[in-house]
């Protein structure tokens, strides 16, 4: 019974990402003029999620935590460079850059993904009533997640249902590992610390890399401040609050 609640628990937080996508269904014919704003929020968005990761990685091993980040980084520059010699087709209705962006903001996000899995199947090591508190607290917080990966897929022509759909996609790896870190907690335990310094590295290279030099272009530097904080100081005060 226990492994079965443990995979619906980590199921419902994945399913949660999806939420994210809800805003677009009412400012959907908004969603081209401000692409640029989209970036520096998503950008606030995943710095925000890599803070809270790269503390708590701190607070398990500082040293894993590093080698993660590091590791984390040269993923996602190793992905950059095998996605763009291929130069993708269509991904979501998108094509060519933009379909390459999209590629690389749900890589990102998946792999950010197995990190909350292991939490998952690791709280509920501690009984199934903490078990689910983490859950419902990962489950909220997947839902800022989701709409980072909405701010990139939307404004760029992707379908808020594709965005949905994509987002619930990129959180596959929690259900997934959630019952083997579970099952193995211990073993998991040693290797989240990594995996969470993996997660916030390649949120921070997507986001240096890829999405802040894109908003810089298409809107004024003080937008990008502004709108890219507020986001920050946004989902850092959910974390706190949840977690």
């Amino acid at each position: 019974m226990t492994l079965a609640l443990v995979f619906a628990a980590a199921l419902a937080t994945a399913i949660a990402t999806g939420l994210g996508a809800v805003p677009f269904a009412v400012a959907r014919s908004r969603a081209q003029g401000w692409l640029g704003q989209a970036n520096a929020v998503a950008s606030g968005v995943m710095l925000g999620a890599s803070a809270s990761l790269l503390i708590e990685a701190g607070r398990r091993s500082p040293e894993r935590g590093a080698v993660g980040m590091v590791a984390g980084c040269l993923f996602v520059a190793l992905a950059q460079r095998l996605v763009g010699e291929r130069n993708p087709q269509a991904i979501g209705g998108l094509r060519g850059l933009d379909a390459r962006k999209a590629i690389l903001i749900v890589a990102v996000m998946t792999v950010h993904s197995v990190a909350e899995g292991v939490g998952v199947g690791a709280a509920f090591g501690g009984g199934d009533g903490f078990g689910l508190l983490i859950s419902a607290a990962i489950a909220l917080h997947n839902v800022p997640e989701g709409l980072a990966i909405s701010l990139v897929l939307v404004p760029r022509g992707t379908r808020v249902r594709t965005a949905a759909l994509w987002s619930v996609f990129s959180s596959l790896p929690q259900p997934l590992l959630a019952v083997p870190s579970f099952a193995f907690v211990d073993a998991f335990a040693a290797l989240l610390p990594a995996g969470l310094g993996f997660a916030a590295g390649a949120m921070i290279w997507m986001v240096v890399r890829e999405l802040l030099p894109e908003a810089l272009e298409q809107v004024p530097r003080r937008t990008v401040i502004a709108d890219g904080g507020i986001a920050f100081a946004a989902m850092v005060a959910v974390q706190l609050l949840l977690l």
